[in-house]
């Protein structure tokens, strides 16, 4: 049937109501059409907020790694140009006990030991103490670092209560981070041998006159070698040889991977000093009053020089600027000289006005020794021997640096000098 007869048959109601209908449906799609456009975009939610910058971390320091500065024992510290007087005093740190001999520095920090055998990390840029641990009972030598393998190695005199004198001592190997023993071995002489890290050894002597060689990451001995008498200074690298003097007035040039004799040389006195090696010869101070010069190659005594007291204290070694090559050395006499370091000749002598017991450095331009008679430090013109600096405070150790600061060792205090640039 057709629309047309359906429209026909509805009665007139009917029809206006599907016309209404009708044209609500049509307004109903207008209206679906309206409501239906594009949506708007929404807003871009806000960028999230920007990460906190990291602190900028602390500029790198230049390792003092040994007793002496580097392995031939020079005391000379190469970066040292910007680092000269006039200071400001940084922190100050309060050990309460003696501090003989020097700390070493690695990685911003300061490892050091005390008279009684207290060891110690020290942040370079605050003061504060890193971590501590006692030893023994009795010490007196620095540590030496093997930065390779992030270990520490410390001597021993003794680690009997209350001693005194040495005997049952030890080497002890700690991690540089934590302070955590690796390894030790006891020595029954006890040590204050600096220790000298080379390759994969380090190497000590003790009171009883034997040197040792271990293998640095876990204590095996490699050698031995027994000297005259009790070796008490450190051992020194140069021209491929180890070097060293003991109490027994020789002086030894050794084979460092086997620990055989190369030569000797017999001055007599006792060597306390540990050995510089520069320029072909081998420097150290004697007991009986003399500084001497051996060749490195053949033990032949290339000069010696009478200074009329002890020299306790180490050589320093350096080719200087307008003056060639020169060694510094302190003597229980009262005065601190510079030899030509090629014919023993006396370049100039400064007047310390006290006893010179511990061994000098050289830093820049100048010359660093603590007077033990006067309890005072002084810089002098590695030059001429002026005076150019003084304090008030130092004994044994004089000073070290780390490329930023120099750090000043009193009696039992350190003190970090900052230049003023």
């Amino acid at each position: 049937m057709s629309a047309a007869s359906i429209r026909a048959m509805m009665s007139p109601g009917l029809r206006r109501v599907l016309v209404a209908v009708s044209v609500l449906a049509l307004a109903g799609c207008g209206s679906s059409h309206h409501h239906h456009r594009a949506a708007k975009p929404k807003p871009a939610p806000p960028p999230p907020p920007a990460p906190k910058a990291k602190p900028a971390p602390p500029p790198p320091d230049l390792p003092w790694p040994f007793y002496g500065y580097d392995a031939s024992r020079t005391r000379l510290f190469p970066h040292g140009q910007k680092l000269g007087p006039p200071f400001r005093r940084g922190w100050t740190f309060h050990d309460y006990a003696l501090l003989e001999f020097p700390p070493v520095i690695y990685d911003n920090t300061l490892f050091f030991e005390d008279y009684y055998a207290h060891t110690k990390a020290l942040s370079v840029l605050t003061g504060h103490t890193i971590w501590t641990r006692s030893l023994g009972t009795l010490a007196a030598a620095s540590p030496g670092l093997d930065i390779r393998h992030k270990l520490v190695f410390f001597v021993v005199l003794s680690t009997t209560p209350g001693a005194r004198l040495p005997g049952n001592g030890r080497i002890v190997a700690l991690s540089t981070q934590t302070g955590k023993i690796v390894w030790a071995h006891g020595l029954a002489s006890g040590s204050e041998s600096s220790p000298l890290v080379l390759g994969d050894s380090v190497i000590i002597g003790d009171a009883g006159g034997t040197i040792h060689s271990y293998r640095a990451t876990d204590g095996h001995q490699n050698w031995t070698f027994q000297a005259s008498g009790a070796v008490k200074g450190g051992i020194a690298f140069g021209a491929g040889k180890l070097f060293f003097g003991d109490y027994g007035g020789h002086v030894y040039a050794l084979d460092p991977a086997t620990g055989h004799q190369i030569w000797s040389a017999s001055p007599g006195g006792s060597f306390y000093s540990t050995p510089a090696v520069k320029f072909g010869r081998v420097y150290l101070g004697n007991t009986n009053g003399s500084v001497y010069a051996f060749s490195a190659g053949s033990g032949a005594l290339a000069w010696s020089a009478g200074t009329g007291a002890y020299v306790y204290a180490s050589p320093a070694v350096a080719d200087i600027p307008g003056l060639g090559p020169t060694v510094y050395e302190g003597s229980y006499d009262g005065n601190f000289r510079a030899y030509n370091a090629l014919s023993g000749r006396v370049r100039w002598i400064h007047p310390a006005g006290g006893r010179i017991n511990g061994s000098a450095e050289i830093i820049g331009n100048v010359v660093y020794y603590s007077d033990l008679g006067l309890d005072t430090t002084v810089g002098v013109d590695a030059r001429t021997g002026r005076t150019v600096y003084s304090f008030r405070d130092g004994e044994f150790a004089s000073v070290l640096a780390d490329g930023k600061s120099v750090f000043l060792i009193g009696y039992s205090t350190i003190y970090q000098l900052i230049p003023k640039r």
